[in-house]
Protein backbone atom coordinates (compact mmCIF):
# COMPACT_ATOMS: atom_id res chain seq x y z
CA UNK A 1 0.00 0.00 0.00
CA UNK A 2 1.16 3.56 -0.65
CA UNK A 3 1.73 5.88 1.74
CA UNK A 4 -0.92 8.45 0.45
CA UNK A 5 -3.43 5.53 0.36
CA UNK A 6 -2.07 4.39 4.22
CA UNK A 7 -2.89 7.82 5.01
CA UNK A 8 -5.85 7.89 3.67
CA UNK A 9 -6.97 4.85 5.08
CA UNK A 10 -6.52 6.01 8.66
CA UNK A 11 -8.23 9.38 7.74
CA UNK A 12 -11.45 6.82 6.82
CA UNK A 13 -11.08 4.63 9.30
CA UNK A 14 -10.76 7.62 12.38
CA UNK A 15 -13.83 9.20 10.70
CA UNK A 16 -15.82 6.09 10.59
CA UNK A 17 -14.95 5.04 14.27
CA UNK A 18 -15.41 8.60 15.44
CA UNK A 19 -19.17 8.92 13.47
CA UNK A 20 -17.87 12.20 11.80
CA UNK A 21 -18.71 12.72 7.99
CA UNK A 22 -15.10 13.16 6.08
CA UNK A 23 -15.33 14.46 2.92
CA UNK A 24 -13.79 13.43 -0.23
CA UNK A 25 -9.53 13.73 -0.10
CA UNK A 26 -8.23 15.68 -2.13
CA UNK A 27 -4.65 17.63 -2.06
CA UNK A 28 -5.74 20.71 -2.14
CA UNK A 29 -8.78 19.98 0.83
CA UNK A 30 -8.45 22.14 3.92
CA UNK A 31 -7.63 20.01 6.79
CA UNK A 32 -10.57 22.30 8.29
CA UNK A 33 -12.65 21.57 6.38
CA UNK A 34 -12.50 17.57 6.38
CA UNK A 35 -14.88 17.05 8.42
CA UNK A 36 -12.43 16.18 11.47
CA UNK A 37 -11.95 17.53 14.61
CA UNK A 38 -8.46 17.73 16.57
CA UNK A 39 -9.10 14.71 18.29
CA UNK A 40 -9.35 12.91 15.31
CA UNK A 41 -6.05 14.37 13.95
CA UNK A 42 -4.18 12.94 16.71
CA UNK A 43 -5.64 9.70 16.55
CA UNK A 44 -4.63 9.62 12.64
CA UNK A 45 -1.06 11.05 13.72
CA UNK A 46 -0.42 8.33 16.18
CA UNK A 47 -1.65 5.48 14.18
CA UNK A 48 0.55 6.29 11.62
CA UNK A 49 3.23 7.13 14.03
CA UNK A 50 2.56 3.18 15.11
CA UNK A 51 2.15 1.95 11.19
CA UNK A 52 5.07 3.93 9.60
CA UNK A 53 7.40 3.71 12.19
CA UNK A 54 8.45 7.51 12.88
CA UNK A 55 6.20 11.05 13.59
CA UNK A 56 7.56 13.99 10.89
CA UNK A 57 5.97 16.36 14.08
CA UNK A 58 8.48 14.77 16.16
CA UNK A 59 11.36 16.95 14.94
CA UNK A 60 13.74 19.82 16.78
CA UNK A 61 13.53 21.38 13.19
CA UNK A 62 10.79 23.65 12.82
CA UNK A 63 8.15 22.56 10.28
CA UNK A 64 5.49 24.31 8.18
CA UNK A 65 2.19 23.09 9.63
CA UNK A 66 -0.06 21.42 6.87
CA UNK A 67 -3.01 23.25 6.00
CA UNK A 68 -4.43 21.05 3.31
CA UNK A 69 -4.64 17.09 2.63
CA UNK A 70 -1.10 17.56 -0.11
CA UNK A 71 0.57 19.14 2.31
CA UNK A 72 -0.43 16.04 5.46
CA UNK A 73 0.85 13.75 2.71
CA UNK A 74 3.60 15.65 1.57
CA UNK A 75 5.07 16.77 4.80
CA UNK A 76 4.98 12.47 5.46
CA UNK A 77 6.58 11.85 2.30
CA UNK A 78 9.30 14.42 2.96
CA UNK A 79 9.96 12.56 6.38
CA UNK A 80 9.83 9.24 5.79
CA UNK A 81 12.99 7.12 6.94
Amino acid sequence: MSLRASISAQFEQVAAEQKRKLVHLSDDLRLLDSGLDSLSFALIVARLEDSLGFDPFDTDQGIRFPVTFGDFVQLYEKHKK
